[in-house]
């Protein structure tokens, strides 16, 4: 493909290369930062390649950023991942870089980079990133490391719910295949992203208690600052239940407010069938189709999320 050219002709150009992704970052954030970044050094030895964020420490068995280069200079190259819109990109200087390539599988509703490689009807970016790497491997005879396996196969099955979300298509199925050709322990992925300290059950429990379930099929729950503190749970860990009711009888769409500090609320869509993304746009966020974030920045904007929520699945429920 002229995309997968035009990628592995640019990274060959540069010889320090600095790669991004978005802020609280998920498993496909940074299996596709690392595991790109892993394949571009077992290609180029002699290369600065850096990886830069924030540390998501309940995902650090997967990696943690690499500082070997620090700062982007106009001699270098910049690869954001997984990253819709630039306001989302974790880490600065991205765009002092010489150029800047865009790889990701969410709407394109904010282009930047050249090469800009966006496909929907991926996944996940980790299954972008297993195509390149195959393609690469196949026409130039580049090496596929087993870390870089290891990681883009913890992004394809956390974007994809274990295989269970309608985003796993044919491909996406031959691209864990192609993965698991690799050595590595898929059992340890497993055991390490869905393990459940007691804490993160027991909120579990609450949530199942307490959430609501309107007629139309819309179900919401809050997550107040109380409660995290309650059972010691942080925002980003809070994420790990955002599924607990997903198999309840008549939900056909949920959302989650999760509140910070500052009394604002971080909210977290996820659907049956209705479309959410657009809703998500509307309270400064984006997203899938059928997964999507925003924030709300007081009560009154949740009450009026929770009533769009309840008109979308009304509709979609008699389209």
């Amino acid at each position: 493909m002229q995309i997968f050219q035009a990628i592995i002709q640019t990274i060959e150009q540069y010889d320090k290369i600095m790669i991004y992704r978005h802020e609280r970052p998920d498993p496909d954030a940074l299996g596709s930062q690392a595991g790109l970044a892993a394949w571009i050094k077992k290609q180029f030895p002699d290369k600065q390649v850096g990886t830069t964020g924030e540390n998501e420490p309940s995902l650090s068995f997967l990696t943690t950023m690499d500082e070997q280069l620090t700062e982007v200079d106009a001699e270098t190259l910049v690869i954001v991942c997984d990253t819709a819109n630039m306001a989302r990109i974790d880490g600065k200087g991205w765009d002092q870089g010489a150029a800047v390539i865009k790889i990701d599988h969410h709407p394109n509703e904010d282009p930047y980079g050249e090469p800009m490689w966006v496909d929907t009807k991926k996944s996940s970016t980790c299954e972008m990133i297993t195509e390149l790497i195959l393609f690469a491997q196949k026409s130039y005879g580049w090496t596929v490391p087993n870390e870089t396996a290891r990681l883009c196969y913890a992004g394809l099955i956390g974007d994809t719910g274990r295989f269970q979300f309608s985003n796993t298509t044919p491909n996406t199925m031959r691209m864990a295949a192609e993965l698991l050709a690799f050595d590595f322990e898929p059992g340890a992925i497993y055991a390490e992203m869905y393990k459940n300290p007691e804490s993160l059950v027991r909120l579990r429990g609450e949530v199942l208690q307490s959430f609501t379930l309107t007629e139309d099929g819309a179900a919401y729950m809050y997550l107040t600052q109380e409660m995290l503190r309650k059972y010691g749970i942080t925002i980003n860990e809070s994420s790990a239940v955002i599924n607990s009711f997903a198999d309840t009888e008549g939900v056909v769409a949920w959302v989650f407010f999760v509140e910070e500090e500052q009394g604002s609320y971080r909210v977290r869509f996820r659907s049956r069938g209705p479309v959410i993304n657009q809703l998500a746009v509307k309270y400064r966020g984006g997203g899938h189709t059928m997964a999507a974030g925003a924030k709300a920045e007081n009560r009154q904007e949740t009450e009026n999320i929770i009533q769009a929520l309840e008109d979308i699945c009304r509709n979609w429920k008699h389209r």
